[in-house]
């Protein structure tokens, strides 16, 4: 089989074109990377909005992100490229855009960006979710920290809760919220969240997404001022922010940073600009925690939403074009080249790899 890609995407219930997950495969069917030609290959499963989807660790069950619902979906799989729902929807808040599946399968987070709830969704050994519980909100507003080297003096108020993402790291559970510039660090108390640690950005930057790098930092890009932190994990299980970057080439307010992913060797990251609908790269250097720009490139998409390294290849989800594209990356400086192929595809917000 070609290397095979589900997608999550918009249906018309947030005005988009899908009709649930997608499938995209990637290549002929004897290869085993990713950069042959694309094709559409239909609808896995019916869904209202799966913005987001996520695999259970061990099952072959997969959580989809009803966007406009406000409730997280498993579907069990029943084909090779077919899934069916499996249990109940599970209200979770508004604009639920972002699950992250525990490592030990028996729980998720679901992240709203509409009214910031964090929520802790208990999984069974089937993999059907139940039992919501919605983590502390935040006390306050983030005071901004001093601003550091290279780094862009963004005005805002930070005071509008949008949880964004949540991410299960070697150093614990950390969530990313836009709207509160805040990073908070969790630890789970029986079927709860207790928060144990944050970290304040700089007031109207709108930390995004992260990605945890193999040196033991967590880089965080920024949607409103096209910047990416480097947090590293400190004693009682918080973290300390130690560096960053600004994106090459942005314009704030009129860039809006989305995805981040690093390439396989974990030397560069390549970040997705929607606006000007590019592919940002930075270098890794020092032990992890020193970032600098390198690139900007066209991703040949319009609205680049969510993007995916598969070894030498990035994929690209290109929510108002409706496609899905490929590029190449040169390995020895993780630039992109140019798109290689294309594929339409409708509303696409989410690139999840088959496994």
């Amino acid at each position: 089989m070609p290397v095979r890609f589900f997608l999550g995407g918009y249906t018309a219930d947030m005005d988009g074109r899908a009709d649930g997950v997608g499938v995209v495969h990637a290549g002929a069917p004897d290869d085993v990377l990713a950069g042959g030609a694309l094709r559409w290959a239909g609808t896995a499963t019916a869904a209202a909005s799966p913005s987001w989807i996520a695999w259970h660790p061990t099952l072959d069950v997969v959580y989809a992100a009803h966007e406009a619902a406000g409730t997280v979906q498993a579907y069990r799989r029943i084909g090779e490229e077919a899934f069916a729902p499996l249990g109940d929807p599970v209200p979770v808040g508004e604009l639920v855009c972002h699950l992250a599946v525990a490592p030990d399968g028996r729980s998720l987070i679901a992240s709203c960006y509409g009214d910031g709830r964090i929520v802790r969704v208990a999984v069974d050994a089937a993999g059907r979710p139940s039992a919501p519980v919605a983590a502390p909100a935040a006390a306050a507003a983030p005071v901004p920290v001093a601003d550091l080297p290279n780094l862009t003096d963004v005005l805002g108020t930070g005071s509008t809760p949008h949880a964004h993402q949540a991410r299960f790291t070697p150093a614990g559970l950390v969530t990313i919220e836009l709207g509160l510039d805040l990073v908070r660090a969790w630890e789970v108390r029986g079927d709860a969240l207790a928060e144990r640690h944050r970290v304040a950005l700089p007031v109207g930057t709108g930390p995004r997404h992260g990605v945890w790098h193999p040196s033991g930092h967590l880089y965080v890009v920024t949607e409103h001022s096209n910047e990416v932190f480097v947090l590293r994990p400190a004693p009682g299980g918080g973290f300390v922010l130690v560096g960053g970057t600004q994106l090459p080439g942005t314009r704030v307010g009129a860039d809006f940073a989305a995805e981040i992913a690093l390439t396989r060797d974990a030397q560069y990251a390549v970040v997705g600009i929607r606006g000007s609908n590019t592919l940002a790269t930075v270098r890794v250097g020092g032990d992890g925690d020193a970032l600098s720009p390198v690139a900007l490139v066209e991703s040949g998409v319009d609205w680049p939403r969510h993007h995916v390294i598969a070894r030498d290849t990035v994929l690209v989800a290109g929510q108002r074009s409706d496609e899905v594209v490929s590029l190449t990356i040169d390995e020895r400086t993780g630039v992109p080249g140019r798109v290689r192929h294309r594929v339409e595809a409708p509303t696409p917000t989410c690139l999840l790899p088959d496994r």
